[in-house]
């Protein structure tokens, strides 16, 4: 019984190689293609967008032709094409490559600046569901990497044709990231939390004084130290926001109101 059992075991598989040998192999289409070849390839699937094709193209042109003059710039593509695919991940990764592997090459500022872009719409898409998440537990990560991304850039390389956009890029995260500070404080502050709620706009007020948001954050300190009853910090806080906006919509209309729509897509 047993020898039958082997032997069987031993035609099944002969069988299955058999079987394997008779399967075509997958041609490779690209085999013996130049470089040149490749990489034109390549951009024509990019500009077709197709970016999964174009991310193969431009990583066998890199194993093909390691040293070639298109190596280098094919791992930029392959970034970029990350990038365009809307995959975050594969995009950094690909970023921080380049970066450690050619760190003087002529052309990293811009890969500096991707990193940027790829930060910069992924807390885009994070501050998109901004009401469907408790907003004191949530961390704009994003929102703060995109920024650190950009000041690196704008750090390392002041005279780079990206620098001009990533200061701007920078400015608007920062106002991000300071009314990010005032809707927790105004969260806070609409749930009896006052303390939590002053502590807040303190940090909106000490770390972003050059956004418009300051005039809320000094609005909900006074207001909250007034629920708090300490009445020698809410006179301190109202002078400094009575000083800097004398014409504000808040003494007027009391209590802070929610503001809506307040992120928008870059334009």
């Amino acid at each position: 019984m047993q020898k039958k059992i082997k032997v069987l075991a031993a035609s099944v598989a002969l069988l299955s190689l058999s079987a394997c040998g008779l399967l075509p192999e997958q041609a490779d289409e690209t085999k013996g293609w130049s470089a040149t070849k490749l990489y034109s390839e390549a951009k024509e699937e990019m500009a077709g967008q197709h970016y999964e094709r174009a991310i193969q193209l431009y990583e066998k042109l890199e194993a093909s032709y390691p040293f070639g003059v298109y190596a280098q710039q094919a791992q930029m593509e392959v970034a970029y094409a990350h990038y365009k695919a809307q995959d975050q991940a594969q995009a950094l990764a690909a970023v921080e490559r380049f970066i450690k592997l050619h760190p003087n090459h002529p052309n990293v500022d811009y890969m500096y600046y991707l990193r940027g872009l790829v930060n910069f719409n992924d807390q885009l898409s994070l501050l998109n569901f901004v009401y469907e998440q408790d907003p004191a537990e949530r961390d704009p990560k994003a929102t703060r990497e995109a920024f650190a991304a950009f000041k690196a850039l704008v750090d390392k390389f002041p005279n780079s044709k990206y620098t001009p956009d990533a200061v701007d890029r920078m400015k608007y995260l920062i106002n991000a990231m300071a009314k990010y500070e005032v809707y927790v404080a105004r969260y806070y502050y609409r749930r009896g939390a006052y303390l939590a709620a002053a502590n807040r706009a303190q940090d909106a007020v000490r770390d972003y004084r050059d956004s418009p948001s300051i005039e809320e954050a000094l609005w909900i300190m006074a207001r909250s130290y007034d629920k708090l009853g300490n009445t020698t910090l809410r006179d301190d806080a109202m002078r400094v926001f009575k000083m800097n906006f004398p014409n504000s919509k808040f003494l007027e209309e009391g209590a802070p109101k929610a503001e809506r729509k307040w992120w928008k897509f870059w334009g």
